[in-house]
């Protein structure tokens, strides 16, 4: 069943009106998101294949755990109920940490208009990578990936492999710089 999602003006402000998730993406509509980022206290991100089901970016190695907030959601709801749906992780709205609002406005060849707002957050993964269960028609795979091999993935964005969407390269780079604070900081 398809979701509804509530609708933002360019500001990203919430309008009072929602929609169905295809039609906010055919007519371009504004709309938030949830990212979570995990790492280890090891230094690794935990990096999400995207399935080859999808339609945006299938097989693009990007964020821990990515999705739509669904209308009446908060940011941290969304988060919580995405990686669980994603990868079979249990999370508290504690174990999160926002870092910020990012716009990300793109279209795409499959005539999808994408102009969201990602609301970001960094978490502590605790348990081992085998303990996690990706959902099949979001996820492809998991991987843990060192932060220097991660900022060496963004400085060679386009020509590595399929990691990391070109066009959000500042947007990567911010949230790496913000787990190594995180780490620095415990």
């Amino acid at each position: 069943m398809e979701e509804y999602i509530d609708i933002a003006n360019k500001e990203g402000t919430l309008i009072g009106a929602s929609e169905l998730k295809s039609i906010i993406h055919q007519k371009g509509l504004y709309h938030h998101t949830t990212h979570i980022w995990l790492y280890t206290k090891a230094g690794n991100i935990l990096l999400a294949q995207r399935s080859a089901k999808k339609t945006i970016c299938p097989l693009m190695w990007d964020v821990s755990v990515a999705g739509h907030i669904d209308a009446g959601e908060t940011a941290e709801q969304a988060g919580l109920r995405e990686t669980s749906e994603e990868i079979g992780l249990t999370l508290t709205e504690s174990d999160l940490k926002k870092i910020g609002v990012f716009e990300c406005f793109q279209s795409y060849d499959s005539g999808i208009v994408d102009n969201e707002f990602h609301n970001t957050f960094i978490a502590e993964l605790n348990l081992p990578l085998s303990y996690l269960t990706p959902q099949e028609a979001e996820v492809e795979a998991l991987k843990l990936v060192s932060i220097s091999e991660v900022e060496h993935l963004i400085e060679t964005i386009g020509n590595n492999g399929n990691h990391f969407v070109p066009s959000n390269k500042e947007y990567y780079k911010l949230v790496v710089n913000k787990i190594k604070e995180q780490l620095e900081s415990t």
